[in-house]
């Protein structure tokens, strides 16, 4: 069979393309927080990850521009070596004192977090314990520590009985890592943190906690999941992206001292990938501010994802519960989900459009997500267009 046959037969995107319905990768040329410009026309962003809106906050933006003029565009090395500058540190300390946490760590990306803080904890005859419904970062950095002979067990989505019983048949003995979304990317629910750490003390595990779509949406301040439970005490290891709430590129993880040192000296996803920009970092350190500035943001946008979930859900949509920025419409459908997207994009509203394989089979979605800046005015439009495309296609 030849390498590249797979690809010649893979011919989905073109068909939707066709259609006129291919959801992806479709360019923004413009963006003022809730408002983008996209082909050409104005589109109320209901999908978007910049739940705080401070992409375009001039604190941040001048951050940046500043970290270029002084540092340049790139540290060109990695962190081990050459590419640590004083902004790095800055950051580093004020994520570990605003998680609640003795240090922290910084990684280029986030997807690139998750890799470099599993795999290199555990080895051969250590248990990663891992919800089915983990974000894909959290996936890849298990499949490189099974690579070490690491055992993966993985339990029902946010099931504590199931992960209890996975435990129960694990020796206390050995190494144990529980790994959770605290925000699930896809759904929106929040992990059940305060039963996850009661039960990793009793099982003698330690926890991991990826913040993602938690930070600055949930907890005190926009703390996270830990916080939300008030258990931040008794989580082990928070790890987070920069791409969301802190308007920019990057991730880090926060702990005790002991373990961040060790993942300096141990992680190859830091030794061997070149450091966070200037820019980057500095954008992060100017959103994390804004935050502490601003420490009502985080139930804005909340607040404002509920009144589009309670509008959406008393028209008679099939919506997924949740308290967080996310608020999942349940469609059934990969071609029909296709279909609703483009109506709702020819409306002027940009949503998700999730289907199989990131969603079980008539589990299909959009994907909707909300930001601070969202006005009454353009929740009342999203919940009005919901309304008059979903009569037309039939889903209310």
């Amino acid at each position: 069979m030849d390498l590249f046959e797979k690809c010649n037969a893979f011919v989905k995107p073109q068909i939707l393309k066709k259609q006129g319905v291919y959801p992806y990768f479709r360019p923004i040329s413009g963006s003022e927080g809730p408002i983008v410009t996209m082909e050409g026309k104005s589109v109320i962003m209901a999908g978007s990850n910049n739940y705080l809106d401070l992409t375009n906050h001039p604190d941040v933006k001048n951050a940046a521009i500043e970290a270029v003029e002084q540092y340049g565009t790139s540290c060109s090395g990695s962190r081990f070596l050459t590419g640590t500058i004083d902004l790095h540190n800055e950051l580093e300390k004020e994520i570990a004192d605003f998680m609640g946490k003795e240090s922290a760590m910084l990684f280029t990306t986030g997807f690139q977090t998750s890799q470099g803080v599993i795999a290199p904890l555990v080895e051969k005859g250590d248990y990663i314990i891992s919800d089915k419904d983990n974000h894909a970062s959290i996936v890849a950095g298990n499949m490189l520590a099974a690579s070490k002979n690491v055992t993966i067990v993985r339990y029902k989505h946010n099931n504590i009985e199931d992960l209890e019983k996975r435990l129960s048949n694990i020796s206390k003995n050995v190494g144990k890592l529980i790994v959770t979304d605290g925000v699930f990317s896809t759904d929106g629910g929040i992990a059940y943190l305060d039963k996850i750490t009661a039960i990793a003390k009793e099982y003698n595990a330690k926890v991991l906690v990826d913040d993602a779509h938690s930070f600055g949406v949930i907890g005190s301040g926009g703390r996270g999941t830990g916080h939300y439970f008030g258990v931040q005490d008794k989580v082990d290891l928070v790890m987070c992206t920069f791409s969301k709430s802190l308007a920019s590129v990057g991730g880090f993880v926060a702990g005790d001292e002991t373990v961040i040192n060790y993942l300096k000296h141990k992680s190859p996803a830091l030794i061997y990938s070149a450091s966070p920009t200037p820019a980057s970092v500095a954008a992060a350190i100017a959103a994390l501010k804004v935050l502490q500035q601003n420490p009502d943001l985080p139930a804005k946008v909340c607040s404002n994802a509920d009144k589009v979930r309670k509008g959406l859900r008393d028209l008679g949509f099939t919506i997924l519960d949740g308290k967080t920025a996310i608020v999942p419409v349940i469609v059934g459908d990969d071609e029909k989900t296709f279909k609703v997207w483009k109506m709702l994009y020819d409306e002027g509203v940009f949503v998700n459009a999730f289907v199989a394989p990131t969603t079980p089979p008539g589990m299909q979605m959009l994907r909707t997500s909300y930001m601070a800046s969202h006005t009454e005015e353009h929740l009342e439009y999203i919940v009005d267009t919901f309304k008059k495309v979903g009569i037309k296609a039939g889903l209310i």
